[in-house]
């Protein structure tokens, strides 16, 4: 018989994202993906593993094409993360500098009518 408390077990946030991944997959991933602070646990314990190991942070910086996780953002932060990145071998992307599309599904600038013309 299976038995569900009405209690947390843990929170997917910060120090309890390893404990989420080990509860559920088990062990230490290879690979790890993140956006903001709340990922730095997480990433500490995937790179922390033996062997290769990889870890990515997705700098949402353009809240012009979508909300904006930086250094001062009062959710999804993403402060400690880049400045840790560059001495932990960690890879930062930026949504802003790196991506030249964040939808392909809409058209680019250069392809919109004027309003008048549609």
């Amino acid at each position: 018989m299976l038995l569900r408390l009405p209690e947390l077990n843990f929170i997917d946030d910060k120090a309890g994202k390893p404990v989420g991944i080990q509860q559920h997959i088990g062990r230490r991933p290879i690979a790890a993906f993140g956006n903001s602070d709340g990922d730095f646990q997480m990433l500490e314990w995937t790179t922390s593993g033996p062997g290769p190991r990889f870890w990515l942070f997705v700098h949402h910086g353009d809240a012009e094409c979508e909300y904006a996780y930086d250094r001062k953002s009062s959710i999804g932060r993403l402060d400690c993360g880049l400045d840790e990145a560059e001495s932990r071998g960690w890879v930062v992307v930026s949504m802003k500098d790196d991506w030249k599309t964040m939808f392909p599904y809409e058209k680019t600038s250069s392809e919109r009518k004027p309003a008048a013309s549609r």
